[in-house]
């Protein structure tokens, strides 16, 4: 009887851990509704209310009528890396002639993620669409650049972990404080106008964050990349070149621009001093005549 009792305790405790552990792989992994549950915000720009394969739901957006114009230019062309039932994320879009953004109000503490989605399809090269991307006035992404990241009609997700802690918002390792408002505006640069596709903020970590389908290319291109930035560490046992902000070939400042005020000027005198006494005397002569 004894080890009976013995026994329900350690099958009981067995159960929790195994139920425990499958739960802990499934929050890991962010499918189904555990991801669902964790996303606080999600609004498909310029488009309907969607709920993905995650079970994610977008909101229509809020911004129309109000500020910047949504476009669905995108949905004539299949994007890549997304899944048939997602594309409309990519395929509408919001964009402004000036920088624009969207408020999200966050009540609760914690490490978050935002993602947001793009999507290039209209330009056909680099440095056609470029801009900014500002979180509560720190600056997230610069630059971006959607056809030279990932080229054209093809899915694109911007990542910015942050966390919000004793009313203050840190990211990228700058801090401020934070008011209950996290403000996504995307800024407007020099070329052409910024735009979204879609964004939505979670509770979590990067690996918590679903995963786009792989692009054979792309995964090249990136590895290519690594092994430059490997190439690049420090290593003072395995000889590797140190990594420098100094530009790659060192350019040469040229010869040095000499002193005027050091030369001696006496040596330029003499000449001088000839032709004055050769030339009085032929003007005396010339005046006899």
């Amino acid at each position: 009887m004894a080890m009976q009792w013995v026994k329900v305790p350690l099958v009981a405790g067995l159960v929790v851990a195994v139920l425990s552990l499958l739960s802990e792989h499934c929050w890991a992994d962010g499918g189904g509704p555990n991801l669902a549950e964790r996303v606080i915000w999600a609004v498909n720009a310029g488009g309907e209310a969607h709920t993905d394969m995650h079970g994610i739901h977008f909101k229509k957006d809020p911004l129309e009528g109000k500020l910047g114009k949504a476009s669905d230019y995108g949905v004539r062309l299949p994007i890549l890396r997304s899944s048939p039932e997602d594309q409309v994320l990519y395929q509408t879009e919001r964009y402004n002639e000036d920088t624009f953004g969207y408020e999200v109000p966050i009540r609760e503490e914690g490490d978050y993620i935002l993602v947001m989605k793009y999507a290039e399809v209209y330009f056909a090269q680099s440095q056609q669409k470029v801009f900014d991307v500002r979180l509560n006035d720190h600056v997230v992404v610069k630059d971006l650049d959607i056809f030279e990241r990932v080229g054209h009609s093809t899915a694109h997700d911007e990542i910015v972990p942050f966390s919000i802690r004793r009313g203050k918002l840190s990211v990228q390792g700058e801090v401020s404080t934070f008011n209950g408002k996290l403000t996504v505006e995307f800024v407007k640069g020099y070329y052409d106008n910024p735009k979204v596709c879609a964004l939505y903020v979670m509770k979590g970590t990067l690996d918590d964050v679903p995963k786009l389908q792989p692009h054979p290319g792309l995964e090249k291109r990136e590895e290519l990349e690594e092994e430059e930035e490997e190439e690049t560490e420090v290593g003072e046992e395995g000889g590797k070149r140190s990594t420098s902000t100094a530009p790659k070939y060192k350019v040469q400042s040229g010869p040095r621009t000499p002193n005027p005020y050091a030369a001696d000027n006496s040596s330029l005198m003499f000449p001088i001093l000839v032709a004055f006494g050769v030339f009085i005397p032929t003007l005396f002569c010339l005046c006899r005549l």
